[in-house]
């Protein structure tokens, strides 16, 4: 019998994790999330984790299972995403997967890319631009490079865009053309399944959101995190504004309204990863989810 797994995708506070639920309930499955921000258990508030009723609606795997302090790859996530997939196909016939990083998801769906090893000189000397305050410096040479790259990569993230560079630099070619080479063949069907609303309206709720945040206690979770902002899991929308606040470099209201605008730039930037897949069957987020549910029947056998 086929094996199917479920992707719900979509820009961020667009409904993913409720939809998520309400599929996982209704083909009695359980979801995995390839949302890389909410790995950490540290991190709480400013990736949006479930709630703990939302958590205990469903079984989830792979939400706060890792620590910041963990150097947990992309690589990894592949490889026990997998694992873990394989474990509950042997109970289920479909999974649902979601989560807002692309990255992580498409890994799991159709395999890393593999790329050249890289004179370690050359992120070394990328990184102390960034200790410099030099990130609209890197993203610009991203942009000369490489265009592909830079329209379709979260270059708020430095981790993210210290990868593309020293491909770039260390090989000479864009990072993008080392992408979507041969690729091992998956044992399961993904449906893609993607959520969409119209932009002003995406951006009103990612303001909500953050003012949520905030009530919530994103500021105090900020805080206790500060003293180890370097980490690579803490280089993240919500949390690096505040560590600038917290250096004294702007006020606590500029630190909010860029948490603002630049998540606003992840949705964007999300919006662009997606649609060059035509796979996705697209979807208004106000759409009933027995409509959803309708359409993926028709195409589980």
């Amino acid at each position: 019998m086929n094996k199917y797994l479920i992707t719900v995708i979509g820009a961020t506070a667009i409904g993913k994790t409720a939809l998520s639920i309400k599929l996982a309930q209704h083909f009695n499955t359980e979801i995995i999330s390839s949302d890389s921000r909410q790995f950490y258990k540290e991190m709480n508030i400013g990736t949006a984790v479930p709630s703990s009723r939302e958590l205990a609606a469903v079984s989830h795997h792979f939400i706060q299972n890792r620590s910041v302090f963990d150097n947990y790859s992309v690589g990894q996530f592949e490889k026990d995403a997998l694992l873990k997939l394989n474990e509950l196909f042997t109970k289920h016939n479909s999974v649902v997967m979601v989560g807002g990083s692309g990255l992580y998801t498409n890994a799991v769906i159709d395999g890393l890319d593999y790329f050249p090893v890289i004179n370690p000189e050359i992120r070394i000397q990328l990184n102390e631009q960034v200790k410099n305050e030099e990130l609209q410096t890197l993203q610009n040479k991203l942009k000369e490079l490489d265009l592909e790259s830079y329209n379709t990569i979260e270059i708020e993230n430095p981790h993210r865009l210290i990868r593309a560079l020293e491909i770039c630099i260390g090989t000479g070619k864009p990072y993008s053309s080392f992408k979507n080479k041969n690729k091992e063949k998956r044992n399961f069907i993904p449906i893609k399944i993607g959520l969409t609303a119209d932009r002003e309206l995406m951006y009103s709720r990612i303001n909500k959101r953050v003012d949520m945040m905030l009530e919530e206690g994103l500021l105090e979770e900020a805080k206790k995190l500060y003293q180890h902002k370097n980490l690579n899991a803490l280089q993240t929308v919500g949390y690096r504004e505040l560590f600038n606040y917290f250096d004294g470099n702007c006020t606590l209201e500029f630190a909010i309204e860029e948490i603002k605008k630049n998540t606003r730039r992840f949705a964007k930037r999300q919006a662009t990863w997606n649609k060059k897949d035509t796979s996705i069957h697209w979807f208004n987020f106000e759409t009933p989810t027995s409509k959803i549910i309708k359409q993926l029947e028709e195409i589980i056998i």
